[in-house]
């Protein structure tokens, strides 16, 4: 065997011997996967993430995917001739787009469950609907009335907790009911942060379309790749932190405080980011830990 051949061979079982910790530190916990965005639109990054969820869980983690679907209801809503609306970045939803939104994230979530199964994995796809998983009220904008939008109030996590126990792999729309069992459309970030909360997952991974954190957007230099939450706080409270990145900085620093030992901002364009980041010494995004976490 040349050497150049054998030098590639060690590297690949280099890569290996790193992520053993990692799969040691984290067989059997739960990791809670919120996929939207690019990576989800992009037939070859689909694959990509797909396959990484499956490799977590053939490894011995207990993964839970929430998926988003925004771009293919605005696409779908713009079919019937209807414009999409939206205040501070949520989705004016009256009755006829909700219709839409729930067909078209069950439409989502089946193909998920098959591309899943297609690489050897049991899958099982519900919405927050199904063992009454997500419970919510009406959610306002500013006081402003958007319409079906719910805003999370309990989760009853018995439906994942079955599954996982029975080696599926949950595949969860955000979609949830209200005390007079209305449908509402729920954020996926939202729906994210809590289930993952709910299970006291191991980890939450957002794959979103930004790189992850910096302090100062406009320099690249100023890229985060680990902070605590109280330092997430900080960058919360200096009023360097805007757009959509706010809400969802406090979702995650909230989830840390309520349980959640680590939240990674992953950039979902990014091939096997999922991967790279967990079972890599330097990762390739954000992570966000608790104040007394031990790092490996």
């Amino acid at each position: 065997m040349e050497e150049k051949e054998m030098s590639k061979i060690l590297e690949k079982a280099e890569t290996l011997i790193e992520a053993l910790p990692y799969i040691q530190k984290f067989n059997r916990k739960i990791i809670v996967v919120k996929y939207g965005g690019s990576a989800m639109s992009n037939e070859e990054l689909q694959k990509n993430v797909i396959k990484d969820v499956t490799l977590l869980k053939l490894v011995g983690f207990k993964p839970i995917i929430v998926h988003g679907g925004g771009k293919e209801i605005s696409q779908w809503v713009g079919k019937i001739g209807k414009e999409s609306e939206f205040v501070n970045g949520m989705r004016v939803t009256d009755a006829e787009t909700m219709e839409i939104a729930e067909m078209v994230l069950n439409k989502v979530n089946k193909s998920l469950v098959s591309m899943v199964q297609e690489l050897g994995v049991k899958a099982v796809g519900i919405s927050g609907k199904d063992g009454g998983l997500l419970q919510c009220d009406k959610k306002y904008a500013d006081g402003q009335d958007i319409g079906f939008v719910g805003e999370i109030q309990n989760v009853d996590p018995k439906v994942l907790y079955d599954l996982l126990e029975k080696d599926f792999l949950p595949i969860v729309a955000p979609i949830g009911l209200d005390a007079q069992f209305q449908t509402y459309n729920i954020n996926a970030d939202d729906a994210a942060c809590a289930i993952a909360k709910a299970v006291s997952a191991e980890k939450l991974a957002f794959l979103t379309d930004i790189e992850g954190l910096y302090r100062d957007i406009n320099d690249r230099s100023t890229f985060i790749s680990r902070l605590t939450a109280s330092q997430a706080e900080e960058l919360i409270n200096g009023g360097s932190i805007g757009g959509g990145m706010l809400p969802k900085l406090s979702n995650c620093t909230e989830a840390i405080r309520e349980g959640v030992n680590r939240v990674h901002i992953l950039d979902g364009r990014i091939p096997h980011c999922l991967l790279l980041e967990i079972f890599t010494n330097h990762g390739v995004g954000t992570a966000i830990i608790a104040d007394d976490e031990v790092v490996i």
